[in-house]
């Protein structure tokens, strides 16, 4: 029996905070992958990436964070999005790093992703549905199901203070994101 393909997860956060937890789930992810066949996740740090200005593109190329960012994009096979909302919509950095691996060449087209989000209200839930229009443009495939939203302030309590997730039930459903992720990009690169 063939031992299961190594998908490279790129995992991204729209949070900047150190304590975010949108960034917890995605540090719950990686530890979660670990026990998950096939699959492996590397947090991409979108912080250091300037405002988009295609003043910066100078030559046809871009500058050399950009052009890291762009890379560790082109050599993902699938991507898993945390963030919360901000005004109804996705933060300025994860849309700021959606924007700049865009650019021509799109690094993100037909390869597929997964959102997560943890919040007050909705969770995140109205932020994950403009990525997901957004994603028609990039191209890029969400799976469609399991659906992970969290309200993070609803008890009993899902993150500790440093924004680590700590309840149970929410690792599951995560682990479940996970594993549909990995199945769904396997799926897509049979196709190809």
């Amino acid at each position: 029996m063939s031992a299961q393909p190594l998908i490279k997860v790129v995992a991204i956060c729209g949070s900047l905070r150190k304590a975010s937890s949108n960034r917890g789930l995605l540090r719950s992810a990686i530890e979660l992958s670990e026990s998950i066949d096939g699959i492996t996740i590397e947090y991409v740090d979108v912080s250091p990436l300037p405002m988009l200005n295609t003043d910066l593109e100078v030559d046809g190329k871009y500058p050399p964070v950009v052009e890291e960012f762009r890379q560790k994009i082109l050599q993902s096979d699938c991507f898993l999005f945390a963030s919360p909302e901000y005004n109804y919509s996705v933060t300025a950095p994860l849309k700021n790093a959606i924007d700049w691996a865009s650019r021509p060449p799109n690094v993100w087209a037909d390869k597929a992703a997964a959102v997560v989000s943890a919040g007050g209200g909705f969770g995140g839930g109205r932020s994950q549905y403009h990525l997901r229009q957004i994603g028609v443009f990039l191209d890029l495939h969400f799976i469609n199901k399991p659906e992970f939203v969290l309200n993070a302030f609803q008890p009993p309590a899902k993150f500790d203070s440093d924004g680590n997730l700590i309840d149970p039930q929410s690792k599951e459903r995560l682990k479940s994101v996970l594993l549909s992720l990995r199945d769904f990009t396997l799926r897509l690169q049979k196709g190809k």
